[in-house]
C-alpha cells in the first residue's frame, strides 16, 4: 500500500484543480529505470487502468500502481514539501537501500 501526506494530498487536489481534471483522473505512481542510483519515481494523473494496476485509496486520494512498480513502493508515503530545501513530491520509501541527493532516485 502506498499512503498520502495531508500536505500532498491538499498539493494533488489543487493541481487536479489548476489543470481541470476529471474525477477520474487519479495519481499513477510507478517506477523507471534511470537516476544516478539506478531507479527513478514517476509520478503523473492517469485515468486507465491495466490488468496488472493495483488501486490504493488514502485520504480520498486514488493512486494507481503497476504491478512491478509495486514491488519497489510497498510502504511508501508521498509527501509533499514546499520549505527552503526544496518544493515538490517526495517519496519517504522503506524499500530503498539508498537514495541520491535530489530524492528522485534510490536503489535496493
Amino acid at each position: 500500500m502506498i499512503t498520502v501526506s495531508e500536505k500532498a494530498k491538499e498539493r494533488i487536489l489543487e493541481l487536479k484543480q489548476i489543470e481541470n481534471r476529471a474525477d477520474q483522473d487519479n495519481i499513477r505512481v510507478s517506477v523507471k529505470g534511470g537516476g544516478c542510483s539506478g531507479l527513478m519515481y514517476d509520478l503523473g494523473f492517469d485515468s486507465q487502468l491495466t490488468d496488472t494496476d493495483q488501486v490504493f485509496e488514502d485520504k480520498g486520494v486514488k493512486i494507481i500502481v503497476d504491478r512491478k512498480s509495486l514491488l519497489y513502493l510497498a510502504g511508501t508515503t508521498l509527501e509533499f514539501s514546499d520549505g527552503l530545501n526544496g518544493k515538490g513530491f517526495q517519496f519517504v520509501n522503506p524499500n530503498a537501500s539508498r537514495t541520491c541527493g535530489c530524492g528522485e532516485s534510490f536503489s535496493v
